[in-house]
């Protein structure tokens, strides 16, 4: 119970900043609640007195209720609807992720960016942007900067896709199906991919493509699953080494992300309902959830964070960002020729 006391300042703190920040994302989707949480956050952090009281409950928010947050994801995941369009869309999702994630490793051997930073912006920009970062944050034991620098560059790019893509569709003549591989493939996160694909639909009346991009882009999100067992791996594999764990039981209870197994089960449970009858709106409320926890940990990441520190070191990440966005970008197109979607 005196735990539990502990984190409501906290958590009364939090739910301050992510209440107007989640009515403020639904006026301007192509930023979204989660960047107006973690900018709220950073700049509240400055001017916060007694920290100290309010800390367990804002800990509590960035590292459980970001996980909290990825299990209600999967509520948003029909894996029938992903297997009839998704799957012919696979090759270039393959391709886009193994490109971006070929890219952040480069530029982390080149540019010494830290490892963290490097893993979450090549994982946020391949994957799906903020909630594949909610993901891979836990697995690999990233602090709250680097999740703050991360979501921050995922964000600038997110928001340049949602305004150039439209454009450079029409320019380069893509169809209405190809812009929605297009968009589902090469915009980071999801509010920015329902942006420029409604954009689109409003320069071509009847065109539809916003339920293509969706659909594409969930089956993205998919990729989180593998990504996120592999680098469980691979932080098992660095303990070994270090010498960091006495039994292999411990090592795995401390290690293995055993919250994405429920995302995969409440997906599984998704699809089983919507397949006896339920109608998919009826998991609106556990997705609404999910993305409302989402905009939570923001905020609590955001009091974590130093802005200015922030502002000093985001000149790497930044051109990370950039690198893995524009690989993205031409693989996409590239791939659509070859393959004769465009």
């Amino acid at each position: 119970m005196s735990l539990i006391k502990q984190r409501i300042p906290g958590l009364a703190l939090c739910l301050a900043i992510a209440i107007p920040c989640w009515f403020l994302g639904t006026l301007v989707p192509v930023i979204g609640g989660p960047v107006f949480a973690i900018l709220a956050g950073m700049i509240l952090t400055l001017f916060l007195p007694k920290k100290d009281w309010f800390q367990p409950g804002i800990t509590y928010t960035s590292k459980k209720i970001l996980q909290y947050a990825v299990i209600l994801l999967g509520f948003g995941l029909n894996l029938s609807e992903i297997a009839k369009v998704g799957a012919q869309s696979l090759p270039i999702i393959l391709a886009t992720i193994s490109i971006s994630l070929a890219i952040a490793y480069l530029l982390f051997r080149i540019l010494k960016i830290p490892t963290h930073t490097s893993i979450l912006v090549g994982v946020g920009s391949s994957i799906c942007g903020g909630s594949a970062i909610a993901a891979t944050a836990p697995v690999i034991g990233a602090d709250d900067e680097e999740i703050a620098q991360s979501i921050s560059v995922i964000f600038l790019f997110n928001v340049l896709a949602a305004l150039i893509f439209p454009t450079l569709g029409g320019l380069i003549g893509l169809s209405d199906y190809g812009f929605g591989i297009f968009a589902g493939t090469a915009v980071n996160d999801t509010s920015s991919v329902t942006a420029a694909a409604s954009a689109w639909d409003g320069m071509h009346p009847g065109a539809n493509t916003l339920d293509t991009a969706t659909i594409v882009k969930l089956t993205r999100t998919l990729a989180i699953i593998p990504i996120t067992l592999i680098l469980a791996l691979w932080q098992a594999r660095i303990a070994k080494k270090q010498g960091n764990t006495g039994s292999s039981r411990f090592q795995w209870k401390k290690i293995f992300p055993f919250f994405i197994l429920f995302f995969i089960l409440a997906s599984i449970i998704t699809t089983v309902c919507t397949m006896c009858g339920v109608s998919s709106s009826f998991f609106d409320p556990l997705k609404d959830l999910s993305k409302f926890f989402i905009i939570l940990a923001m905020a609590a990441i955001g009091l974590n964070t130093n802005i200015l520190k922030l502002i000093k070191t985001g000149g790497k990440p930044i051109l990370l960002g950039a690198c893995c966005w524009a690989g993205i970008t031409g693989t996409s197109l590239g791939l659509q020729a070859v393959m004769g979607m465009l």
